[in-house]
């Protein structure tokens, strides 16, 4: 919130420290989205699956969560769901990330909580841009 304060009033926004944590269990997209990232100075840390996951985002406590759906183990849709039960994780802003673009999965998605839903493949400037203005 106080980045969108900053924007309005024209002062640059800083986004350095703001920790985002990626559960996908594929290493190619691990390293895309690192790479949109970068630019913006953000901390990333990686999970393969959703057992993992589940346990940073309560022990790393990320400033939000770039989830894939089809995860080995526990299922993205799982992940979200604890995330949103747990009251110190329910309010970390969740973008689901998955290669299923049809609509049931946008709904389940919009459903369980989700801030954002990505289809893979994705454009990295438009990923960016979800992200940054999921941490305003």
């Amino acid at each position: 919130m106080a980045h969108a304060y900053l924007r309005a009033i024209g002062l640059e926004v800083n986004y350095m420290g703001s920790r985002i944590l990626v559960v996908e269990d594929s290493a190619v997209i691990r390293r895309l989205i690192e790479v949109c990232l970068r630019a913006a100075d953000l901390e990333i840390l990686t999970r393969e699956d959703g057992k993992t996951g589940l346990a940073a985002v309560g022990s790393e406590s990320p400033d939000l969560v770039v989830l894939d759906i089809g995860l080995p183990g526990m299922d993205g849709w799982e992940v979200l769901d604890r995330i949103r039960r747990d009251e110190s994780t329910r309010n970390i802003p969740v973008v689901v990330l998955t290669a299923h673009a049809e609509e049931e999965s946008r709904r389940r998605a919009n459903e369980g909580g989700a801030d954002a839903f990505v289809t893979k493949p994705f454009q990295p400037n438009d990923f960016r841009s979800t992200v940054l203005s999921l941490l305003e």
